[in-house]
């Protein structure tokens, strides 16, 4: 470990025991965050981040907030899931968040429902945003206003969409403007 790390860490713990915290929080790392640069100016400028991990590596308790807690555990959960190139994709989307969504409701996780519903609100926006951009092709902003859509009705009525989505997909007006989609599910 080179001598500056060593050095910031020993600075981090020092101002930690000072502050004598037997159980950290969000709240109490960054009050140490603010500690540090106080008393060292820019050579104590760290992250929350790096603060409760190298906390968490010396043995002490480490409580972030419900959110972050979630976020941190399922992380890998979350990484691209948002993937809507083609209407099939989003569908592909859609299914994974409702699979997440279902699983952290049964397990009571809160905080991760929470996280999920939140990536489906930033899809639907994500959509939104490109469907209005008169620089992207007309048939692709068409989509895109597909799949904002379909985020909406998931978001506001998640137990009943897939059977919404499958009556959309064979309706008239949607073969005409989309032809038939096929998810890599089906495909593959």
């Amino acid at each position: 470990m080179s001598d500056a790390l060593q050095t910031k860490k020993a600075m981090i713990l020092e101002a930690a025991r000072g502050l004598g915290i037997q159980r950290w929080t969000t709240a109490e790392v960054d009050q140490l965050r603010r500690k540090l640069i106080a008393d060292h100016g820019e050579a104590g400028k760290s992250s929350n981040e790096y603060i409760a991990e190298v906390l968490k590596t010396m043995g002490w308790k480490v409580q972030l907030s419900e959110r972050e807690e979630a976020e941190e555990r399922f992380e890998e959960e979350f990484e691209d899931i948002l993937h809507f190139k083609t209407l099939g994709d989003a569908e592909v989307s859609l299914t994974r968040l409702d699979e997440l969504l279902r699983r952290f409701r049964a397990h009571g996780e809160r905080a991760a429902v929470g996280r999920v519903l939140e990536i489906a609100r930033l899809g639907k926006r994500r959509a939104e945003m490109i469907s209005h951009n008169r620089k992207v092709e007309a048939q692709k902003r068409e989509e895109k206003r597909e799949i904002a859509e379909w985020f909406r009705i998931w978001l506001e009525t998640p137990d009943a969409f897939f059977g919404w989505l499958e009556v959309r997909k064979a309706s008239p007006e949607f073969k005409e403007k989309f032809g038939n989609i096929e998810t890599a599910e089906e495909e593959g």
